[in-house]
Formats: structure tokens, sequence, C-alpha cells
């Protein structure tokens, strides 16, 4: 059995009079790709910020790797990877100029040349972050959350904006790094996405968890009820066919 490696516990968190996480409680496994789903302004954004040590909670209990965050924060940060926004980065320094600045901060000693070839873009080490395409940006952001070997790594809506190879290619490296044994938290509005990558899905709205867990789970209950599609599901999609026609390799952008 994998051991429990987040655990959130009756977690509010309010702003004045707006309560925006209403009593959740969640338990993330270690070594599971676990998605938090929900409309904007559903709370998840809130409740990984508070997790990751960004945001005060008002209440409740977050245990991260057994560390208590109200007592432990410091030691928290240190086993945590939060993927940052484009941004966050210095648009005119070099990716491995970059790298190295971020292993400073965290007092680390960096190989470029490994974490780029993690996210395939050990072409790309000596090319400024500006000139990057989306897809390119997105895979070096993830790049940096590896730089201090977390033990978890937390992912806002890694492929917004990208084309289909890009973000099919981003699943792959999200695969990639779970196998390696990193634990990966994931907010998406990609239901397919999410269906394909986690796990274990938790659905919040309006401030409290309305579901959770499997995709495939969740699916064959609302199945259950009667529900059925309007359109005869296909065996395959758009964005598949898109792929078969244009092929898998990354384009530049």
């Amino acid at each position: 059995m994998s051991k429990v490696i987040i655990s959130v516990k009756d977690l509010h968190k309010k702003y004045s009079e707006f309560h925006a996480v209403k009593g959740i409680s969640f338990d993330v496994m270690e070594g599971e790709i676990f998605g938090l789903l929900g409309p904007n302004g559903a709370g998840k954004s809130t409740t990984l910020e508070i997790i990751e040590t960004l945001r005060e909670k008002t209440s409740g209990e977050v245990m991260v790797d057994g560390l208590n965050l109200d007592k432990s924060p410091n030691e928290i940060k240190k086993i945590i990877g939060v993927q940052l926004q484009t941004s966050g980065f210095y648009p005119s320094l070099t990716l491995t100029e970059l790298l190295h600045l971020f292993a400073g901060l965290y007092n680390e000693e960096v190989d470029p040349m490994a974490l780029l070839d993690m996210v395939n873009l050990r072409d790309k080490a000596k090319s400024k972050y500006k000139e990057m395409s989306g897809g390119q940006k997105q895979r070096f952001s993830i790049a940096t959350t590896l730089i201090n070997h977390p033990k978890i790594i937390f992912l806002d809506e890694p492929t917004t904006g990208l084309d289909p190879q890009a973000r099919r290619n981003l699943w792959d490296l999200i695969r990639d790094i779970r196998a390696k044994g990193t634990t990966v938290i994931i907010t998406t509005h990609y239901m397919d996405e999410a269906e394909v990558l986690c796990d274990r899905v938790a659905i919040i709205d309006s401030g409290k968890i309305i579901a959770l867990n499997s995709p495939d789970k969740m699916i064959d209950e609302l199945v259950a009820t009667g529900f059925e599609r309007p359109k005869e599901v296909k065996k395959a999609n758009l964005e598949d066919v898109f792929i078969q026609l244009t092929g898998h390799e990354l384009r530049a952008g």
C-alpha cells in the first residue's frame, strides 16, 4: 500500500466575509498523479497555495510527508517543487543561466544538461527564454520544479494554450516524472487531460469537494444514473485525428 504523502483536514480559508475554502479534507498517496479540478473561483488554487506554503490558512490541518504546515513550513519547502508561471522567468537569460540561478536559490548543485535532457530541451541550452515556443516554456518551467529533487511537484494548468503535439508531449513528461517516484499534483480545465493522466481527482465547487475518486469510477457512477451523452462516443476524437495526420513531433513555435 502506498503511504499518504499529503493530508488535508477540515481546511478553511476566509478573506474577510468571503469564505474561499470551506472545510476541505483529502489525502494524496505517494507516487500518484492527483488532479484538483473545479471552475474558476472554486477554491482549488487557494487550496494548492496553502499546501505550497505560499498562502496562510484560516484553520484546519495540513501535513506534507509527515511535516506539519504550521510547525515546519521551511522543511516542506525543501521537498516540494512548484511550477512558476511564464512571467516568473527573466526573458533575456539562457535556459542554462536560469537553471543555475534557481539552483542558487535552493542552494543546490545542478547539472543543467541533465535537467534539460529530461524535458527534451538540450538543444536549447544556450537559447534565451524569450525565444522559446509555448510548449518549450512549459517544459522548461517543469524542469525548474525538479532542481531540488522534490518528493512532490505542483503543476498549475501546465498545458493551457499548447498545440496538440506539445500537449501530448507534456503528458508523457508528467508520466515519466511520476515513474521516477515523484508525486504530482495537477490542476487543469481539460477534462480529457485529467482522465488520461490522473489516478484520482477531487472536484471542488464553491469551496467544497463535491466528488473524489478515480476518473473511471466517477464516469461509471454517472453512467449508472442513466446518463447518456447526446452524441455516440467514438473510439477516437478530433485531437487524435489531428495528431495522426500531422505527426507526434514537436514543432518550433
